[in-house]
């Protein structure tokens, strides 16, 4: 009896690479439709090949052959239904190679085998055998030995029925055996390049993962340094505004409060009516003028001179009111191309030059002070002179603590605060200061700083 050519399915690929946590909602969707497949394929395709056995059988045919037929189509029902069982209590194993599946998968072989003997059309039963030799059969020799006995079934019912009746059929049987074992031999070759992109994409999605987790514990990790951090920054903030409000009440309140006891000293000493007057305007004068740089040092606004004057102006200014306060002659000069700068810039020198020229009243016994406001390119440069009795900078101690003072050979105590605030100052905005001084041949101090033009 002849038959059409057999439609084969593809044999699946290997179960011990089933990974259902890392699938996605349509891989496992598409697999548990492999599973119904693989479940009830084999049913369907048995009832198919009782069907069509039944419509060509030979009503003639003995009574031994009819029985034979239905023993052997009720023990592969049985067959199936025992696979079935053992799948719906152990699903885990159930697409794991085995020596159980071994077993399997070679009686239901020997049942097809059989009745493909008596029927070819029972060759849609022993097709079944292409489904699942991977899932069934541990190792690929062996598996390939499964997919070749089942096409050794599949190519006699192609090859019109076994056994082959004549030399022609058996030619033909053979090259049903070559074709078909070779396109199952191709699909299983494929199949294992899909096991390995499968394997690649797993542990890669493992890495993923385990990267993924890594990033988040540093996450988490900066999370709580930048939390850390704030807290530091803001303990820093505090410091510094501690250290900028004390800067600028050692410039500008205690300045005018030594200037306005020196003015309140000399009308106790003043010899007539007008030269008292004179000093007790300075002195109101004095305290109005600190009244206002106070309100401003709160606020951090920028100082009273700067308010409605230039840097350069603001410098002419300040020298020649400390020169008429103090009676030293004091001189300003600016070369180089003036420029407006930034608010922060000018601030920082006019207090630089104030607290200089304060400590050249208090204790450089000074006759001439000079002040040298230079625009050099992208730098400013600011030198103030005096010709005072000086001192010893490398005698001057490290900053051990905030108001430390080192006494001048006059006795008088300078350096201090005030000098390491006019550096504090300069280094806040990326500039330095440096100390030039020998004792009795005066004192130079030179700040450098950026050129920031007003915004």
């Amino acid at each position: 009896m002849q038959t059409g050519e057999m439609t084969t399915s593809p044999s699946r690929r290997n179960s011990t690479n089933w990974a259902p946590r890392s699938l996605s909602p349509t891989d496992r969707q598409i697999e548990r439709r492999w599973d119904q497949l693989h479940t009830w394929g084999p049913y369907g395709l048995l009832g198919i090949s009782v069907v069509l056995g039944l419509a060509s059988a030979d009503p003639t045919s003995s009574a031994a052959r009819w029985y034979t037929a239905w023993s052997l189509i009720g023990a592969a029902v049985a067959l199936q239904l025992c696979r079935h069982g053992a799948r719906l209590r152990r699903p885990d194993r159930g697409r794991t190679p085995s020596w159980a599946g071994t077993a399997y998968y070679t009686v239901r072989w020997a049942l097809a085998f059989a009745l493909t003997w008596m029927n070819p059309f029972f060759a849609f039963y022993a097709a079944a055998g292409y489904m699942d030799a991977d899932e069934t059969i541990p190792g690929r020799r062996w598996q390939r030995l499964g997919l070749f006995a089942s096409v050794v079934t599949v190519a006699g019912a192609q090859s019109g029925g076994l056994p082959p009746k004549s030399w022609a059929q058996w030619a033909a049987f053979a090259a049903l055996i070559v074709a078909n074992f070779g396109l199952q031999t191709v699909i299983a070759h494929l199949t294992e390049q899909e096991e390995q992109r499968a394997r690649e994409r797993a542990a890669t999605i493992a890495e993923l993962e385990r990267t993924n987790a890594a990033l988040q514990q540093a996450l988490d990790e900066n999370a709580a340094l930048h939390a850390q951090l704030l807290v530091q920054a803001r303990e820093a903030g505090v410091a510094d505004e501690r250290r900028r409000l004390a800067a600028e009440i050692h410039d500008t309140l205690a300045q005018g409060l030594t200037g306005i006891i020196a003015q309140l000293q000399v009308v106790a000493n003043a010899p007539d009516l007008d030269v008292a007057r004179t000093h007790l305007d300075r002195a109101s004068a004095l305290a109005r003028h600190s009244l206002g740089e106070a309100r401003r040092s709160v606020h951090n606004l920028a100082p009273v001179a700067l308010e409605h004057d230039g840097l350069a102006e603001a410098l002419k200014k300040t020298v020649a009111e400390w020169g008429e306060r103090t009676g030293v002659r004091a001189e300003f000069t600016v070369t180089g191309t003036g420029e407006q700068l930034h608010e922060e810039v000018a601030a920082t020198l006019l207090r630089i030059v104030q607290e200089a020229l304060s400590n050249a009243s208090r204790h450089a016994r000074a006759t001439r002070v000079g002040v040298t406001l230079s625009f050099l390119g992208d730098k400013v440069i600011l030198d103030i002179r005096d010709d005072g009795q000086g001192f010893d900078p490398l005698a001057r101690p490290e900053r051990t603590l905030p108001h430390s003072r080192l006494r001048s050979s006059g006795g008088t105590p300078i350096g201090g605060f005030g000098l390491d605030g006019m550096r504090a100052r300069a280094e806040r905005i990326a500039g330095s200061l440096t100390v030039e001084s020998e004792p009795g041949h005066g004192t130079a101090v030179s700040a450098r700083v950026p050129l920031v033009r007003h915004e």
